[in-house]
């Protein structure tokens, strides 16, 4: 950065990256692209890789999820290289609050859950595998998208307490309550015995 900016405006313009980046809804574009109508309007409405794969096609829920998570990777492996980790953080938690909440769409964005993995990777592999993981087992056995990332953003923190230094515990931990909370009305299907399973239209 240059000299005239300060420290703590470049932690500002980092997390306006993060943001930027963050807010941008693959899900709809790439759903736009190929064909398959407005996201808005199918299944949940929402703009994640789950709803685009109620639209009957793999390759686009691939591709959402993969763009999805790499945003976050992305901004925070610059954001290290070039600043230092506390820019990655601060571009980190911008990057998911960007998808959670972007400008372009009136603040309502996705669930956060693909750019929470690729956040979570590019932060700290280990946790990102141990979550990966998380999220494979209670999705193969529940077969509910949503009960999987619930447990897998639940146990991340608990994860960074004993698997690494712990500098990420507050962050995780912020992350697992963000998704929780975008998560509310999934949590009452579940309890209702309504959520819908993964691929299910």
């Amino acid at each position: 950065m240059p000299e005239f900016i300060t420290p703590l405006g470049a932690l500002l313009i980092w997390a306006i990256a993060g943001y930027t980046l963050g807010s941008i809804p693959f899900g709809l574009v790439i759903a736009r692209v190929m064909g398959l109508g407005n996201l808005r309007d199918i299944g949940s409405g929402n703009i994640g890789a789950t709803n685009v794969l109620r639209t009957g096609n793999k390759t686009a829920a691939a591709l959402t999820l993969l763009f999805d998570a790499g945003k976050g990777a992305v901004i925070v492996l610059l954001a290290r290289a070039l600043a230092a980790d506390d820019a990655a953080q601060i571009a980190g938690l911008a990057a998911i609050l960007g998808h959670c909440f972007p400008v372009w769409l009136r603040f309502k964005g996705g669930k956060g859950v693909a750019t929470y993995f690729g956040l979570m990777l590019a932060l700290s592999p280990l946790v990102g595998v141990i979550a990966g993981a998380i999220w494979i087992l209670v999705a193969a056995i529940s077969r509910y998208s949503s009960m999987a990332a619930l447990m897998a953003a639940g146990w991340a923190p608990i994860a960074v307490a004993f698997a690494t230094d712990g500098r990420l515990f507050a962050l995780s931990t912020l992350f697992a309550v963000l998704v929780y909370l975008r998560h509310t009305e999934n949590i009452k299907r579940l309890r209702a015995g309504t959520e819908a399973k993964i691929g299910q239209k």
